[in-house]
């Protein structure tokens, strides 16, 4: 998303207002965010999202009266084209699983780095996937939605470059750090992982992920 066509419209949900006004302040030195409202509660996370239609949510998972899970359910069923980022502030492997299940399209530790923060922020907003490996690895155990699974004939189709792709893609790295090992540009990582979710028939890289941990290619899948 181009900051000369629109900036990105952010609402941010975390029961703490030291947090909220912090990153307020930090994306707003941004020319490309906006933050067009917060929310202290996952109840006013809801109300906020219904009435504002942010791009993005900065979701903190645990809070008050809803949590960032619930609120997540919520908002992704009346607004499926809002993107929720959840923020904790530990490694909660199980609670960002249900996440992911219940819509979340990202995931960030409140110790991330600013260009961290930005970076997943700016790729949630264009669509992407952005979800660590070490919570990856166990999406296979606890998404409930029904999986689809591509045919062996699909499955046999990719090829080494790509199954390699998709396997530093599933384990959290981003276009950037996978091209840096391949030495390919981003773009290029980007239309790669496109094609490999093309081919297989997925239609979310959530999807994609998910099976690639259950065929073994992440390192920790159901085994």
């Amino acid at each position: 998303m181009s900051t000369e066509s629109r900036r990105i419209r952010v609402l941010i949900a975390d029961d703490h207002s030291i947090m909220r006004e912090g990153l307020q302040v930090m994306l707003e030195r941004f020319g490309e965010f906006e933050v067009v409202g917060q929310a202290k509660d996952g109840v006013e996370a809801v109300k906020a999202a219904y009435e504002l239609s942010p791009d993005v949510i900065i979701m903190d998972i645990m809070m008050p009266k809803k949590d960032g899970v619930e609120a997540c359910r919520e908002i992704k069923e009346s607004l499926p084209d809002t993107r929720v980022v959840m923020l904790t502030a530990s490694n909660e492997t199980d609670t960002v699983i249900e996440a992911v299940a219940a819509g979340a399209t990202g995931y960030l530790q409140k110790v991330s780095g600013m260009d961290q923060f930005l970076t997943t922020l700016r790729e949630v907003a264009e669509g992407e996937f952005r979800i660590p490996g070490n919570a990856a690895s166990r999406l296979a155990q606890a998404v409930r939605s029904p999986l689809s699974h591509p045919t062996s004939e699909q499955s046999e189709s990719l090829t080494d470059r790509e199954k390699e792709i998709l396997k530093l893609f599933a384990e959290g790295l981003t276009y950037q750090e996978i091209g840096d090992t391949r030495n390919n540009s981003a773009l290029t990582v980007r239309n790669a992982v496109s094609g490999v979710q093309k081919k297989l028939g997925f239609k979310t890289r959530q999807q994609m992920v998910i099976w690639a941990v259950r065929n073994g290619l992440v390192d920790g899948g159901s085994g």
